[in-house]
């Protein structure tokens, strides 16, 4: 077992995020907590966690690709990855597969190279296909239970944060990132 700020993690666990060289989110119930805010004139709010950004910048900068697939279309997630310099942004995506063979087949990676994360039923196919499949603490059971890794952290609040560290840290990389300005 391995100590890490999040808890112990297996060797194999370890092991697995290691390998990490991409890592692929879905955006509601991930980097937010699933909540759409909806007002009277028809705009859409959510809420993102700058700890979650700052995950996302400092894999960028250890060389290691991010990318969203999500269901919804929505002007706030083009916003938010084009600030973060995600490259990889599929909105729109019912079946989330084409998306996520495209991203590897753009970096020419394999699915053992992907670490993913999503909270609900959409997101199964990938969980099963990603070398690391991750949910976030308040994920629904079956995906919870589909999972190699829950993270500590709920939806929103940190979960994209915590597996982005635990990457970084299995890859030796994490110190390197924290005492940077990214």
């Amino acid at each position: 077992m391995i100590s890490t700020w999040y808890g112990e993690i297996s060797d194999a666990l370890f092991a697995q995020l290691a390998q990490v060289r991409v890592l692929i989110c879905d955006v509601d119930g991930v980097f937010s907590d699933g909540r759409i805010y909806l007002g009277n004139d028809g705009e859409e709010l959510k809420a993102f966690h700058t700890r979650d950004g700052l995950g996302v910048k400092a894999l960028r900068s250890a060389g290691i690709e991010v990318g969203v697939i999500t269901g919804r279309k929505s002007n706030i997630v083009e916003q938010r990855m084009t600030a973060l310099g995600v490259p990889f942004i599929f909105q729109g995506q019912e079946d989330k597969s084409a998306a996520f063979h495209s991203i590897l087949d753009a970096l020419s990676l394999e699915p053992s190279q992907v670490a993913y994360i999503g909270d609900d039923s959409p997101d199964l196919a990938m969980i099963h296909m990603a070398g690391l499949g991750v949910a976030p603490h308040d994920a629904h059971p079956g995906v919870q239970q589909a999972a190699d890794y829950v993270t500590t952290c709920r939806g929103g609040f940190g979960a994209v944060r915590e597996i982005a560290d635990l990457i970084l840290l299995a890859q030796g990389k994490l110190h390197q990132v924290m005492e940077s300005s990214t």
